[in-house]
């Protein structure tokens, strides 16, 4: 599924919308996840790999640079929305990106309603945001050793920088 993936670039809502619609009256079953994915690492790749392997199409919803700075502090995000975007949008498991301003996910995925939802295995079921809005929702567990975190403070400790 390339679509509008062309473009190169995050979709708006409402292309977002149309899109999902258009996928699942084709057929097709659509598959989301969420987060910052402010520093890319085999965590994240494999959590897309493992999301796009449940359904067709994978849309990788990432925080606004306003909302990650809210969520993560002042000092982030270390890349910008539209880079962000960029990447994703170069993997293989990613077809498509949209930016959210909000703090969850869960507005978003009340327009769109995709079929399934993807997270990391760090949340229960109940803690899910906006499972209500999909037919089913799977918890994949992370990498080991592999983290945002674990990036920056390594980054951090061999070139001497303070916190």
């Amino acid at each position: 599924m390339k679509g509008l993936k062309s473009l190169d670039r995050a979709l708006t809502r409402k292309e977002m919308k149309s899109e999902v619609a258009r996928l699942q009256k084709a057929g097709k079953k659509v598959v989301f996840t969420n987060g910052c994915f402010d520093l890319l690492h085999l965590g994240h790749v494999s959590l897309f790999k493992k999301a796009k392997s449940m359904g067709d199409v994978l849309i990788v919803a990432i925080n606004s640079d306003k909302s990650l700075r809210c969520l993560k502090g002042p000092k982030r995000p270390l890349v910008g929305e539209k880079d962000r975007a960029k990447l994703l949008l170069s993997l293989k498991p990613v077809d498509y990106v949209i930016v959210f301003n909000e703090h969850t996910p869960k507005e978003i995925l009340s327009e769109i309603r995709p079929d399934i939802l993807v997270k990391g295995g760090d949340y229960k079921l109940s803690e899910i945001i906006g499972r209500e809005f999909v037919k089913k929702v799977y918890r994949f567990p992370f990498v080991k050793g592999k983290s945002t975190t674990n990036l920056i403070n390594l980054i951090m400790e061999r070139y001497g920088a303070k916190k």
